[in-house]
């Protein structure tokens, strides 16, 4: 019964690379005097959707039944216990409102014909689109949003070079982010990230270490850093992780200054802009820069 409804329900279930999730249902049949598998399949839709699964369409089933005496026969829709037990035939049908996705029959009879099971799958569809129908009345197309105790899986693709800045040496760098944000990451050859989290908060910052680590600096941007180092040159800046530049004295204030320490203390916050990049990748920065984009 399980197998049927994970048949039943599998080929509406998005591919991997546009919702990397597995998926698990659990459906928990506390008593039933019908098919409990085709119960299971339109509740196991139900609540795909209700969770935000992206699903490419509901799936509903149906459990026919047969009764049959020499030429003559009924055919029953939604059957009872004991019809399935007395009947000559049962089976199930499932599908979406364009086709079947899975189908299982158990005859106790010989002589059914194609004509008889014809019409017994018209009866079927005609069932299934019905039950169909309520089941829209309550939720017609997946959410928009993952059910907020669903976890999230965030996926970005960084050029292959750019992996070991992610990674870091000895895996310094991606065990920071990690511990930063709590999320958890997996990085694939081709560049592929994997970013998971059962917060969102979590995710995002994570998402936001790992795209300031693989941006290259450039002339004119700015940025918040952290004080890293003072000398009596100036300060040096980590503008984004493992990466700073040189924010020299006269570059700290549009007044004079005597000394660095006057303004800035190891680990203060400080928003500067690159204002230089030479030929070996060194960072110059200013903040008086940013006290003339502000007032501008």
């Amino acid at each position: 019964h399980g197998a049927l409804a994970e048949r039943a329900i599998q080929p509406v279930i998005p591919k991997e690379d546009a919702f990397p999730y597995t998926v698990r249902i659990v459906s928990d049949i506390l008593e039933s005097n019908g098919s409990s598998s085709m119960a299971t399949v339109c509740g196991g839709t139900l609540s795909l959707m209700d969770a935000g699964v992206p699903i490419k369409a509901p799936v509903a089933g149906i459990a026919m039944g047969l009764i049959k005496e020499e030429e003559r026969y009924a055919i029953l829709t939604d059957i009872l216990g004991v019809e399935d037990h007395l009947g000559d035939m049962d089976f199930k049908v499932t599908g979406t409102g364009d086709g079947i996705t899975a189908f299982q029959m158990d005859v106790k009879i010989s002589g059914v014909d194609l004509n008889l099971l014809g019409e017994a799958l018209a009866r079927a569809k005609e069932a299934r689109l019905h039950i169909l129908h309520i089941m829209e009345e309550t939720i017609a197309k997946p959410r928009a949003e993952l059910s907020a105790y669903a976890p999230r899986i965030i996926i970005i693709k960084v050029k292959p070079d750019k992996i070991g800045e992610i990674i870091g040496p000895g895996g310094k760098m991606i065990r920071s982010i990690i511990e930063q944000s709590g999320a958890k990451i997996d990085i694939e050859d081709d560049g592929s990230v994997f970013i998971a989290s059962t917060d969102q908060k979590a995710g995002e910052l994570a998402l936001k270490i790992i795209m300031q680590l693989i941006e290259a600096p450039a002339i004119g941007k700015e940025y918040l850093g952290k004080v890293k180092r003072i000398t009596t040159l100036g300060a040096f800046v980590e503008i984004i992780p493992g990466q700073d530049g040189l924010l020299h004295i006269s570059e700290i204030d549009t007044r004079r200054i005597k000394q660095v320490e006057d303004v800035l203390s190891v680990g203060d916050e400080v928003k500067v802009k690159v204002i230089g990049i030479d030929s070996e990748g060194k960072i110059s920065l200013s903040r008086k820069a940013c006290f003339a984009t502000k007032s501008n």
